[in-house]
């Protein structure tokens, strides 16, 4: 009778104290979409990116000032490449949040989850199992309803296709902060993606022609509080995905669009049934893309095995 109960498989969803960091700033991550959304109607999206990460990377650079003379070669290049990811992905969502509500600007960007294990495979060559595989056809459909609401037509708009293409950038720098998250000082690669960010939005006010906005508290007070939240975000990430695998925050990650959306139908944002239908099987995409089952003996194992290392702690 015991054999046969420890072949039923399981699903398991603990959280370790990681995981849980990783919760509290998928909630911060979706309430920006709102803030960053308004603030648009006061600048510019890179000139705001650029300011947004300058105020991050001076949050970082001050707490961790006597750790920055170390910073090796590796760090600076993980720091760079890391910084690019994160210009492409957050100027080109600012760019989209021109256009788009918040709210769909959330769902289509997380459609980087089932680009992870997309990209991992055309990059790295690591083919998708089943569940990442059916998890990107359910994004796809997702994004269909998403982007054609009305049903009859299926039309990208230009705020819908930079987001779509941020979420490309977003999930490589999710690939690249776990390539390096165990071989770097977190303080210090942290400050050089954060000022690599920054100083690459602005460099790209001029080929965009961008006009410099005037004086708007609306705009220094989101710059300099979103700039302290994508410190305090970033650090988290690099440290908690030291010990959580990719897939495993990738999955952590999916309440994001959800935050975001509860926070735009709070300030009145309405999307169409079809569309929200979409946004939920884009949701829907992310969990089944990440979902891991096993058998019971196996999460029995995995058990015993952090009750041993709780009680280690102790």
């Amino acid at each position: 009778m015991n054999q046969a109960s420890h072949s039923k498989p399981a699903v398991t969803f603990r959280l370790s104290k990681a995981e849980l960091v990783l919760v509290f700033i998928t909630m911060l991550w979706g309430g920006t979409f709102l803030i960053v959304h308004n603030v648009m109607t006061v600048s510019g999206p890179m000139f705001f990116v650029g300011l947004r990460f300058a105020a991050a990377a001076l949050f970082v650079g001050l707490v961790s000032a006597r750790s920055l003379p170390g910073l090796t070669f590796t760090e600076l290049k993980a720091g760079m490449l890391i910084g690019v990811s994160i210009m492409l992905g957050y100027g080109l969502q600012t760019m989209g949040l021109q256009t788009i509500s918040s709210s769909q600007s959330a769902f289509i960007t997380a459609l980087y989850v089932p680009f992870v294990p997309l990209l991992q495979w055309l990059v790295l060559g690591r083919r998708p199992g089943l569940m990442p595989s059916l998890g990107i056809c359910l994004a796809f459909v997702g994004l269909m309803l998403l982007a054609g609401p009305e049903g009859d037509t299926l039309h990208f708009s230009e705020g819908e296709l930079v987001t779509l293409v941020s979420a490309v950038a977003i999930a490589a720098e999710i690939i690249l902060i776990s390539r390096y998250a165990g071989s770097v000082d977190v303080r210090r690669v942290t400050v050089v993606q954060l000022a690599t960010a920054s100083a690459l939005a602005f460099l790209m006010i001029v080929p965009t022609q961008e006009a410099l906005p005037d004086f708007s508290w609306l705009l220094l007070v989101s710059a300099v509080g979103l700039g302290a939240m994508s410190a305090v975000i970033q650090v988290a990430m690099n440290w908690a995905q030291k010990s959580v695998s990719p897939t495993r925050a990738t999955l952590i990650y999916a309440g994001e669009p959800v935050w975001a959306g509860v926070v735009g139908r709070i300030a009145g944002e309405r999307l169409p049934g079809v569309a929200l239908i979409g946004g939920l099987l884009i949701v829907l995409a992310v969990v089944v893309s990440e979902l891991k089952i096993r058998r019971q003996d196996e999460a029995d194992a995995e058990q015993d095995e952090e009750a041993r290392q709780r009680e280690a702690g102790l």
